[in-house]
């Protein structure tokens, strides 16, 4: 069970527990806690060209209680987080003597995370890492449950390896700049999690998407906290994704598939959207999806993302659904989708965490997300 406090949220990982902080304004608080946790560490700050202000001025705090380290940026963008920029990372640290009294503080988005929780997963045979997501995407997500990975040219997130942080620090102020697509984005992770878990949230962004929208610090935290809150709860039943931890990738099939094809030029939360649609037109056919649960879910990711919740016309069917083969929960070449059976309900079944499913319902379902 997640541990919830005034401040934070425990996650309950065997032999790897750890606390999910939220607040604002926080880096004085993670530089005190820094030394306190790793009193004898040195840190490497993973970062990306957007974050560089407040990347730098965690930097600041931390040289300032007497702690060696360095800031490494890296350029913004999905399509740098691959084995080639992990390598020259990786070098880096080797390069400036970087032994095993090293943490990895990771602040940015997804990529960052992702990026440098693997590098901390595999430098020198493992090291910490330190969580401090700026995206409402990467705090929703990628930030919490400990996926790591990079990707490669046939498949997203394809080559990558479990490794929880040592804590994740959710600062609100560092949303306030984010771009309005990387706010949508963030949404539409929120709106899955509502669906999959928890009816309550969905109606919350349905009822106050324009304050989420508008970046209103209380909305943010409300939902940062659900959204933790139901992925810790995952997580803990099933850390290293073996069955339930598959309900988190609803929507992810087809829309991974999506943005592999498009080389990672449409947003994540633009592709997510459209694979929930298809994913949520096979439900129908598949569990018992209603139809009034699904319109409701079209609203409101039309609603995040206008005119942008269906397929690219580049793209065709044929294309995508040879892509969903490649994904993780793929088995002998044969794709598995998460389906819900009503929204808030997607654990009801065993199947509903990775269903085969006929070719003739995904083609129905991908040619009616056109």
């Amino acid at each position: 069970m997640v541990l919830v406090s005034e401040d934070s949220i425990r996650i309950n990982v065997k032999d790897e527990a750890y606390n999910v902080i939220f607040g604002s304004n926080l880096f004085p608080r993670i530089a005190k806690e820094f030394k306190g946790m790793f009193p004898e560490h040195r840190f490497v700050i993973l970062t990306d060209e957007n974050v560089l202000p407040p990347a730098t001025k965690l930097v600041k705090e931390l040289s300032g209680r007497r702690l060696q380290g360095i800031l490494y940026p890296i350029p913004p963008g999905e399509q740098h987080k691959n084995r080639r920029t992990k390598e020259e990372i990786e070098d880096k640290m080797l390069e400036e003597g970087f032994g095993r009294d090293t943490v990895l503080i990771a602040v940015g988005g997804g990529v960052i995370g992702d990026l440098g929780g693997f590098v901390a997963a595999t430098y020198l045979r493992g090291i910490p890492y330190i969580q401090v997501p700026t995206t409402i995407l990467a705090q929703a997500d990628s930030s919490v449950g400990g996926k790591t990975a990079v990707d490669t040219p046939h498949a997203k997130n394809a080559i990558g390896a479990f490794k929880q942080p040592a804590i994740v620090y959710q600062d609100m102020v560092l949303l306030q700049t984010l771009p309005e697509e990387q706010v949508r984005n963030g949404l539409v992770e929120t709106a899955k999690h509502g669906i999959i878990k928890d009816i309550e949230l969905f109606a919350y962004v349905e009822n106050n998407l324009d304050r989420l929208l508008a970046k209103d610090p209380k909305a943010l935290l409300y939902i940062a906290r659900e959204n933790v809150r139901i992925k810790g709860t995952v997580v803990e039943r099933d850390p290293t994704e073996k069955g339930l931890r598959r309900i988190l990738n609803y929507g992810h099939t087809a829309g991974h598939a999506i943005e592999q094809l498009m080389n990672y030029q449409l947003d994540h939360g633009i592709c997510v959207a459209i694979g929930m649609g298809i994913a949520g037109r096979i439900a129908r056919e598949v569990t018992g999806f209603s139809e009034g649960d699904f319109a409701r879910q079209q609203a409101l990711l039309e609603r995040i993302w206008p005119g942008k919740t269906k397929i690219p016309e580049n793209l065709t069917v044929e294309q995508i659904i040879e892509a969903t083969k490649k994904d993780k929960k793929a088995k002998a070449g044969r794709t598995r989708y998460c389906l819900p059976e009503e929204i808030g309900i997607m654990d009801k079944f065993d199947c509903a965490y990775a269903t085969y499913v006929d070719n003739e319902i995904v083609e129905e379902a991908m040619k009616l997300s056109r």
